[in-house]
């Protein structure tokens, strides 16, 4: 079973309107709602692939129950933890044509909850694989990432992490199977200037020098780079689309990727996380199914 992990799940309320002035009234002519985060993204979209997985998280109030029933219809089973106090956010992002974005903080996750996601995750069997994406909340410890994997080595459970900055690099000891960097991230955490495919291919080797098995880097309209565990290096290129929206596009990667993975075939893997960050980047929402398909139908075998 795959196992994603959201620390601080939201509800997207998206309006547009014509413009936005500070200090007046502003009227929206549309909006709409998701349900998200980094991890639920990646559950979604996984669902759309056929490949069912559990969202674990942290959830509060009467908007953690619009989260997991939103949730729940997306498809996508659900062991979310109840906290016993606070709401979980909401996050407002006003569309002029630009976007304008205020994100809510999240309740408070104390250390019963924490341990009660330790007791959930000591379940995980060898042959699961376990996501941990995105960042953490103030309310956990900065090291809640290295944690979670110490506990895991004992076990052939697949862990896949998806983070920036310390948080990547204090992972690596713990040898993920994989990590999914941008280039920019990439360029950040080793404090260093990528222009070539050559120079993000040395800079993803270093990682793997860290400790990752497998680097998926992706490097927006360049398309996506990918460094095997035996060194294989292999390199894609982008689908043909109208960019609408770039939430949740490199969490349609990973989910595309990670579904790819179970047959085996690194390349495969490559191109179906390359048409599902496509097929969502191309869209108003998460990627469908059909959309997916007819992109991967536009990258070469």
């Amino acid at each position: 079973m795959i196992y994603t992990v959201t620390f601080n799940p939201a509800i997207d309320y998206v309006m547009h309107t014509d413009s936005l002035r500070a200090g007046q009234v502003n009227r929206s002519h549309a909006e709409e709602v998701y349900y998200g985060g980094k991890g639920i993204n990646v559950s979604a979209v996984l669902h759309e692939l056929g490949v069912p997985s559990i969202a674990l998280g942290f959830i509060a109030g009467f908007t953690g129950d619009a989260i997991e029933r939103g949730v729940h219809e997306m498809g996508v089973q659900t062991d979310f933890i109840r906290l016993p106090a606070g709401i979980s956010r909401i996050n407002v992002k006003i569309k002029t044509g630009d976007e304008t974005e205020l994100n809510g903080q999240g309740p408070e996750i104390g250390e019963g909850s924490v341990a009660e996601l330790f007791e959930k995750l000591s379940g995980l069997v060898p042959g699961d694989t376990l996501v941990l994406a995105g960042s953490i909340p103030k309310s956990l410890p900065s090291d809640i990432y290295e944690n979670i994997l110490a506990r895991l080595p004992h076990k052939d459970i697949m862990t896949v992490v998806d983070a920036e900055g310390q948080l990547l690099l204090n992972v690596l000891k713990y040898r993920p199977f994989l990590i999914k960097p941008n280039d920019i991230e990439l360029a950040a955490v080793l404090s260093a200037v990528l222009k070539t495919d050559a120079d993000i291919a040395a800079a993803a080797g270093k990682l793997q020098e860290m400790g990752a098995r497998n680097v998926l880097v992706s490097m927006a309209e360049r398309g996506a780079l990918l460094l095997c565990e035996d060194g294989t290096l292999h390199r894609c290129g982008v689908c043909r689309g109208t960019v609408k929206n770039s939430v949740g596009a490199g969490d349609s990667m990973l989910a595309g990727f990670i579904a790819g993975c179970a047959e085996g075939d690194f390349a495969h893997a490559l191109r179906l996380g390359t048409a599902c960050g496509g097929a969502t980047a191309f869209s108003d929402s998460l990627a469908k199914r059909a959309d997916i398909f007819a992109l991967l139908g536009q990258l070469p075998t």
